[in-house]
């Protein structure tokens, strides 16, 4: 009888634990980020050639963020046959990636975008909007060129400076901020540990692609960045 009692607590934890478990973390989404970006973009690739050099990307406003501003349709591919079943790691499956297509008219590449970072972000956007509600101005910190700004923590109620876990190298990436008040990340880190690795790129250009180029990720909620002294920096708007 007892045996009986531990098989049937054992049966229901089991079913208990299938139903808690996450959804992104669940054997069937286990596939790697590589694998399952792979098959996304043979299948946006396909979609181009079958439907006359058309992608399927949602409708966004024009003034878009350029990583954000190409999200992939899933239902369109799904209707239309390019894609039997969604990537289990997409938002649209409860995992924490948005797919996104960098370059669709030219050099088609989809990537991820990761939304702890925005989730990341957004809580401390929320703080800041309590505290331009009170303020004349945003809660600038110390100024790091004519146009950006750190985030003064303090002001927000913040212990420490607002950091974004880096989707390329888990570091911990500064929050900045524009004469706007608008919250960006800043993957210098990140920039410069790919510039170490490659020299692939012209003076005076945007260099945010050679971390789009060689991982599954974009620089999500970035400004342009380019290179001097060998370093990446901010790109100053003329």
């Amino acid at each position: 009888m007892k045996y009986t009692y531990l098989l049937a607590v054992s049966f229901v934890f089991l079913l208990l634990s299938g139903c808690m478990y996450p959804q992104s973390e669940r054997t069937e989404n286990q596939i790697s980020n590589e694998e399952q970006l792979a098959i996304v973009q043979q299948a946006v690739e396909d979609y181009r050639e079958g439907e006359d050099g058309l992608v399927p990307i949602q409708t966004k406003d024009s003034d878009t963020h350029i990583y954000e501003k190409y999200l992939i349709d899933f239902k369109q591919m799904q209707e239309k046959g390019y894609l039997s079943e969604l990537p289990g790691n997409s938002f649209e499956e409860g995992g924490v990636y948005q797919y996104t297509i960098v370059n669709p008219e030219d050099d088609l590449q989809v990537r991820l975008i990761d939304l702890q970072t925005t989730e990341q972000l957004r809580s401390v956007n929320v703080r800041l909007d309590v505290y331009r509600q009170e303020h004349t101005y945003p809660a600038y910190g110390q100024q790091i060129t004519d146009q950006i700004y750190t985030v003064d923590h303090e002001k927000l109620g913040l212990d420490e400076p607002p950091t974004v876990k880096s989707p390329f190298s888990q570091a911990d990436l500064p929050i900045v901020m524009d004469l706007d008040g608008k919250l960006y990340i800043d993957y210098s880190y990140d920039l410069n540990q790919a510039l170490e690795e490659s020299d692939n790129y012209e003076e005076g250009e945007d260099v945010r692609h050679l971390l789009v180029d060689n991982t599954p990720f974009v620089p999500a909620y970035s400004m342009p960045y380019t290179v001097e002294d060998g370093q990446a920096v901010f790109m100053e708007e003329e």
